[in-house]
């Protein structure tokens, strides 16, 4: 895998489980058990990576677990405990013209629907109800926001998002 690749973190490697080389999984996917549809993995600990192969998986209790092809004991599982576990972005599946990664709204400029430069997309949250951006006003912003909480629903709030112009246009009034 080359280094310029974009890369997206999809888990961290948690405590080893057991003497044979198991290892609880955290993973950051929508669907935890999603990680697996993965593969290769890359493993990032301390700046050095390297490829790994996932042998077995399973659920466990109310987590997942995972054996890793050529771990096979306790030290070498524990050698990778806390690694991220990296893919790069082109194996992400495509998505249809109207959804998006959060990765992609991040650092786009967002503009209301009368042309005020309300800021750019700092990160997104998840709520019980839906997303949420959290969008980091200009310095010099006319009413004086430091940022602004803004719900990701289309055609209600999000009027549209310009994906090679990484810009938004939402129906959201500037002084909230």
């Amino acid at each position: 895998m080359t280094t310029n690749a974009e890369q997206v973190v999809l888990g961290q490697i948690g405590a080893v489980y057991g003497v044979k080389g198991w290892l609880k999984i955290q993973s950051y996917t929508d669907d935890a058990e999603a990680i697996f549809d993965y593969s290769p993995w890359q493993i990032v600990k301390g700046g050095k990576q390297q490829q790994v192969q996932v042998e077995e998986w399973r659920r466990h209790n109310k987590g997942l677990i995972a054996k890793l092809a050529n771990i096979d004991d306790r030290d070498g599982a524990h050698a990778l405990t806390g690694s991220d576990v990296v893919i790069t972005a082109e194996q992400l599946p495509a998505l249809p013209e109207d959804e998006f990664y959060w990765r992609d709204l991040i650092g786009m400029t967002v503009a209301n629907t009368d042309g005020y430069n309300m800021g750019v997309v700092d990160q997104i949250m998840a709520t019980a109800s839906n997303d949420v951006m959290v969008v980091k006003a200009n310095s010099n912003d006319a009413f004086g926001r430091s940022e602004r909480l803004i719900p990701f629903i289309q055609s209600q709030y999000v009027q549209s998002v310009d994906r090679q112009n990484k810009h938004i246009i939402v129906d959201w009034p500037a002084d909230f």
